[in-house]
């Protein structure tokens, strides 16, 4: 079992604003709050009906948070709490222990402590952390988790997931996810394996955490865009040069993500400044060419930017970059 992305050490402190405690939201930046409010109503030529989806954080945010919470507590031995009751029991085995270190893969979080307890948390649509310096204050809201060393204190507050697993747990965990295009021992052969037989529409594989882990709608709509791929076409017409250079592209991408705490996905030659176009004004920050430009022109052709539904999400393309 490997742990290859585990972390340890630290994590350069201007790379992570820490200057609040308010951390990472579902783009990287700001805030840790994965549901800030739902995305605007979308209807679409790919699917019927109307659709809102509020956005759930992407690999590289997990990544961040790993890197964070190994920052603060690696190596310490933790107080915890569940101050709204919901992990009494999970706080109880924690309190005491020390954490040996932190891993993320896909959407999900691994605190891994001494004596083999693994902490799991995968925060869904709502789920936050906030953090801070020294004594905790008073907890606000329904706190499902509270951590604590003589130094920092960590929240942890609306998750989907927030439980103790053994390590055949942590095992079967790692198991049902594909590859994750941030970690080391990431094996894309996996997921080509599954698209390359696939019906399904290239967009639809991409966002299944079983066959990729850790992309969401803003990477993969952005990575098929680059690969000028049209979303719905089927897995199985993807050749294996084209899979490479669209798993080379994503780890290049949740890199750059992971690095920045945003998802910048333009080219240089198609940024504000080299274009002479405003710069893009949106809560999830960075500069991309699709996702949530609906009816805006595309940065390379000029066409308008379509919108429609697929496997339950909204879905982003231009139609003439990726006429296929």
């Amino acid at each position: 079992m490997s742990r290859s992305s585990q972390h340890r050490g630290s994590l350069e402190p201007e790379s992570i604003n820490a200057a609040g405690t308010e951390w990472i939201d579902a783009a990287g930046t700001g805030s840790i709050e994965a549901a800030a409010g739902p995305s605007r109503s979308a209807r679409g030529p790919v699917g019927r009906g109307w659709l809102s989806l509020a956005p759930v954080p992407e690999g590289h945010t997990i990544h961040r948070l790993a890197a964070r919470h190994a920052e603060l507590f690696a190596g310490d031995k933790l107080h915890a709490a569940s101050p709204q009751g919901r992990f009494a029991e999970g706080a109880a085995r924690l309190s005491g222990t020390v954490l040996e270190g932190t891993e993320a893969y896909g959407k999900h979080l691994l605190h891994h402590y001494a004596g083999e307890l693994t902490l799991h948390v995968h925060l869904g649509l709502y789920g936050k952390f906030t953090d801070g310096p020294a004594e905790p204050p008073e907890p606000v809201g329904q706190v499902r988790l509270r951590l604590a060393s003589d130094r920092h204190w960590l929240d942890l507050r609306g998750p989907t997931a927030c439980e103790l697993l053994t390590p055949p747990e942590v095992a079967a965990l790692r198991d049902r996810l594909g590859p994750d295009p941030l970690r080391a021992d990431a094996d894309p052969e996996r997921a080509y394996a599954r698209i390359a037989r696939s019906p399904t529409p290239l967009a639809a594989l991409l966002l299944d955490q079983s066959v990729v882990a850790g992309t969401g709608l803003i990477f993969v709509t952005e990575a098929l865009f680059r690969a000028r791929l049209p979303p719905t076409m089927p897995g199985r017409q993807l050749t294996r040069t084209g899979w490479d250079a669209l798993w080379g592209d994503l780890v290049g991408l949740m890199r750059l993500a992971v690095e920045q705490g945003r998802i910048d996905t333009v080219r240089d030659t198609h940024l504000p400044e080299a274009m002479g176009r405003p710069a893009r004004v949106d809560r999830h920050g960075g500069e991309v060419y699709v996702y949530r430009r609906p009816g805006a022109p595309c940065h390379v052709c000029g066409t308008e930017v379509s919108r429609g539904e697929l496997a339950g999400r909204n879905l982003y393309w231009c139609r003439t970059c990726q006429a296929g």
